[in-house]
């Protein structure tokens, strides 16, 4: 059966490019702008899979994304992107500010540690990269671990130490970003939403490399 992915979307032009790579890698879609539907509806969709998009402002202005992100988590992968991954480290008891560089259409070099949603990426690899905002590393709570970083230490990715919801800085549908499509890829083959479950089943994909 394919992936059913929910993609919620923050009013952003990048929606439609996160749809297209998506729908190329096999999976069904599911789009809704981020005021158009409660959790409740989203949760009688049944979705296997949550994608939260980029969109301007903050997570605060992201409509239900946050919310979203707190129905779904440990009940199915999640996926954060830029606005989505800003709103996830909120949620999870992280901090955004604003970031020391202005990132609008540049790409730079990441360093990743090979895991969930990098497996199979080089490393370093490059990122497009669109944004103003950043997690700041010192708010970064326990549960969240940092899975890539520019050279300059910028957070470009974070991932749950117990759940499989992860966030990207970047924009992995960017034709800046030519390893996007296998980061993407990997987010579907995950098939738990609880990284001890998967372990304990002897799960071998990419949510527990």
């Amino acid at each position: 059966m394919k992936p059913h992915l929910l993609l919620i979307d923050n009013y952003d032009s990048f929606t439609y490019n996160l749809v297209q790579v998506f729908l190329v890698l096999g999976a069904a879609v599911s789009v809704y702008r981020n005021d158009e539907l409660t959790t409740e509806q989203a949760q009688a969709l049944s979705p296997t899979h949550l994608c939260i998009s980029p969109g301007p402002g903050t997570p605060y202005d992201a409509g239900v994304s946050m919310d979203m992100i707190r129905a779904f988590a440990g009940v199915i992968p999640v996926l954060g992107v830029c606005l989505g991954h800003q709103a996830l480290v909120e949620v999870f008891g992280g901090k955004v500010v604003r970031a020391d560089r202005l990132m609008h259409g540049k790409t730079s070099q990441v360093r990743h540690d090979g895991r969930t949603l990098f497996q199979g990426l080089p490393e370093p690899c490059e990122v497009g990269r669109y944004h103003s905002l950043i997690a700041a590393p010192a708010s970064l709570p326990a549960v969240l671990e940092v899975s890539a970083r520019t050279s300059m230490g910028e957070i470009m990715a974070v991932r749950h130490r117990d759940l499989v919801v992860e966030g990207v800085q970047f924009h992995p549908e960017s034709i800046l970003t030519p390893d996007g499509p296998r980061l993407m890829g990997n987010f579907l083959g995950f098939t738990t939403a609880r990284r001890a479950r998967a372990e304990a089943a002897g799960v071998t994909n990419a949510a527990t490399a």
